[in-house]
């Protein structure tokens, strides 16, 4: 079993790897903290809660608000791509002022509540490690580990989505969630504990077909091709105008004619089958200070560098995926979905 905590900034692709954090067999979900990023934290907190209620998460998971903004730079937001709140053109979802949505939301500060589940899951070396997941700015997790040092033997790694190996898709060469809190994600890589980072260079594999949506929508029609028809139950239906969304603004803003990618929902699948990634350990730093090139991931890949074996400032301090088999990834994305579609409190409506 894997225990993982869920840091995230709902926006679409994270509310994917919600799911899965949920409906994956082999991972228990402890907890999910929020962080400024696709939309404002206030956002991203509220657009947890409502994908924790919408998939059936046991109650026992909460919400946690961290940082509403990065260590040092302005805070800066992407509605071009996830709408105004995050979660622009998803229907179905419970409204934020709902008793479902509130009753899930902690008061309790982010990396306070990392630390005590990790210290409880951990028992003093008795129980078992922690997996951090990040599919958003690392500002929280930074402050958790420029904080909590006692804990790093609790952690089994750092997984995260972020970056890319010479592509970007908010500069000419940074990644999104680089590019929000460069200094945070630098903090991260120094920090002595194994890490693992999905890039673009991956995650644009990941790309929901027309195809693969129609089986989204119905997964018992024979139609195949472009998504039509009425959706089998109220979460597919939830699900398909996620997805449709989501789709529109890679189309008009990136090109992206075969579908969306699902980006964050590659940290939960690393976790659950990490054989479905082809990976290589190497060094990866951070551009700080460029004026083109900020919050470029720049990894040693021809190994300049000669560091030690170490996950920390000297080392090869982070794993990253290369490759996917794409065709394993959506029939685990296609199970947790089904796992979800009997379960959750939306399908208790009917789809008319």
């Amino acid at each position: 079993m894997n225990y993982v905590w869920l840091d995230c900034d709902p926006g679409h692709d994270d509310a994917t790897a919600i799911l899965l954090a949920i409906h994956c067999p082999n991972i228990h979900l402890l907890g999910v903290s929020t962080v400024h990023g696709n939309a404002t934290a206030d956002n991203t907190k509220i657009n947890a809660s409502r994908c924790l209620y919408a998939f059936a998460a046991p109650e026992s998971v909460k919400v946690y608000g961290g940082a509403t903004r990065p260590l040092l730079r302005p805070a800066r937001h992407d509605p071009e791509i996830h709408g105004p709140d995050g979660l622009g053109g998803v229907e179905g979802l419970p409204s934020v002022e709902s008793g479902s949505v509130r009753e899930r939301i902690e008061s309790r500060p982010a990396i306070e509540a990392i630390a005590s589940a990790i210290r409880q899951t951990w028992n003093g070396g008795a129980g078992a490690k922690v997996t951090l997941v990040a599919s958003g700015p690392l500002t929280n997790i930074a402050l958790f580990v420029s904080v909590y040092t006692d804990l790093f033997d609790a952690i089994e790694r750092i997984v995260f989505m972020g970056g890319g190996i010479g592509v970007g898709n908010r500069s000419a060469v940074a990644e999104f969630n680089i590019l929000c809190d460069p200094e945070a994600a630098q903090i991260v890589l120094d920090t002595p504990i194994p890490k693992a980072m999905i890039p673009l260079n991956v995650t644009h594999k990941a790309i929901v077909t027309d195809s693969l949506h129609a089986n989204l929508i119905n997964p018992t029609s024979t139609t195949h091709g472009a998504p039509s028809g009425l959706p089998s139950s109220r979460l597919r239906h939830t699900l398909s105008t996620l997805i449709s969304f989501f789709r529109e603004t890679y189309k008009s803003t990136f090109g992206f004619s075969d579908g969306p990618p699902l980006h964050d929902a590659l940290t939960i699948a690393y976790v659950c089958r990490p054989d479905l990634f082809t990976r290589r350990r190497y060094r990866v730093d951070v551009e700080l200070s460029g004026v083109h090139t900020a919050g470029q991931t720049v990894a040693d890949v021809w190994e300049y560098l000669k560091g030690d074996d170490t996950w920390g400032r000297s080392g090869k301090n982070c794993e990253v995926a290369t490759d996917l088999d794409i065709a394993a990834f959506f029939e685990l994305f296609f199970d947790c979905v089904a796992n979800c579609d009997e379960v959750s409190p939306l399908n208790r409506q009917r789809i008319n």
